[in-house]
């Protein structure tokens, strides 16, 4: 069959499937509901490769704490009715799956999830938005979890807009802590700029583009954010970056980079991304102009961006003395790459919070 986008599937199905049911057997009751809980689709990345595993017709429901009571009346009434396919899609599954699906009496999956929203909030985030977004919530957050959250879709919001509201505030960081996440994304670069030269200089090639690569993680992860667009993880990090409007310079250069070529030429390409990168930087009017353009490493025959200084004009320009005074650790996915952390709120927070 013909692949239909996860979030143009899910809509439909919510219009044609579990708004229906809703009607019939909860009649009266006011709830939101979007696809927001991870996938490809929600960044609008999925392809027909997705399809293979948690990818379906599903939607996530969230009624207020008022009608919370009401959940196991709905949850029931989606048991009963939701059916087995839709538009030629499988909307019941067979097997076990934390994310798409929920059992029903017969122990088949559909991928309808009811929650009551502030306790849906706080599962995903550890907070909710509706109560403000504080420093430490946007520094305990990962931006895979923010590019879900604020990507996806609302299909309906019947809660007074609340869904809405949650989302719109977490568009993107308060100034100062968009600086503080910068100035830690480039304290990262200084700490490591000079070493894929070191590593070429001895012979170790694999050590070198080794490093590099991880440079190049940290500049595409820091254009994004120099462009107010979160960063995904690392399967999609590379789309998204090269789709910025103008990333090709940059691309071009972090495959020079990466290459097969020898040292001088993955060091011409590091060196125009970083200060391309740097250049983007400037352009988000943050802080002081840095200009940075590269320079030798003490009296060695390699170049760096010598990357501190944009860092250290990113400190400078933060006007919450809390926040300047903080390590540069930035957000808690710029120094923790662990799944089994960033995906559970609780503990992303709790090492967030242990650093502060």
């Amino acid at each position: 069959m013909a692949f239909l986008p996860g979030l143009n599937l899910a809509r439909r199905f919510h219009d044609e499937a579990v708004a229906p049911i809703l009607r019939r057997h909860c009649p009266g009751l006011r709830y939101a509901a979007g696809l927001l809980d991870g996938g490809s689709e929600l960044l609008g990345l999925d392809t027909a490769r997705s399809t293979d595993h948690d990818w379906g017709p599903r939607a996530q429901l969230f009624v207020a704490a008022r009608d919370a009571g009401r959940i196991p009346e709905v949850r029931a009434a989606l048991d009963a009715d939701l059916p087995a396919e839709f538009r030629g899609w499988p909307a019941r599954f067979a097997g076990v799956d934390d994310r798409l699906g929920v059992a029903d009496r017969a122990g088949n999956r559909h991928g309808v999830s009811v929650h009551e929203l502030g306790d849906w909030w706080h599962a995903r985030l550890g907070f909710d938005p509706a109560a403000g977004v504080g420093v430490a919530d946007w520094l305990a957050t990962p931006t895979q979890r923010l590019a879900e959250l604020t990507g996806g879709a609302v299909f309906h919001d019947g809660l007074d807009g609340a869904l809405t509201a949650g989302r719109a505030a977490l568009t993107w960081y308060p100034d100062d802590v968009w600086r503080q996440v910068l100035r830690a994304g480039w304290t990262r670069i200084a700490q490591a700029e000079h070493l894929p030269g070191r590593c070429a200089e001895v012979g170790d090639d694999l050590g070198s583009r080794t490093v590099t690569a991880g440079l190049a993680r940290d500049l595409m992860r820091l254009g994004l954010l120099t462009r107010r667009r979160w960063p995904p993880y690392d399967k999609w990090l590379g789309t998204v970056f090269g789709r910025l409007p103008d990333a090709a310079p940059v691309v071009a250069a972090l495959s020079d980079a990466l290459g097969p070529g020898d040292w001088p030429r993955r060091q011409d390409g590091l060196v125009r991304a970083l200060e391309a990168v740097a250049d983007w930087t400037d352009a988000t009017g943050l802080a002081d102009p840095v200009r940075a353009r590269a320079r030798p490493f003490h009296r060695r025959p390699f170049l760096v961006l010598d990357a501190g200084r944009v860092a250290a004009a990113l400190r400078a320009a933060i006007d919450d003395p809390a926040l300047r005074e903080r390590p540069p650790l930035g957000a808690v996915d710029q120094y923790v790459d662990s799944v089994d952390v960033l995906t559970h709120a609780r503990r992303a927070r709790r090492v967030s919070g242990a650093l502060d």
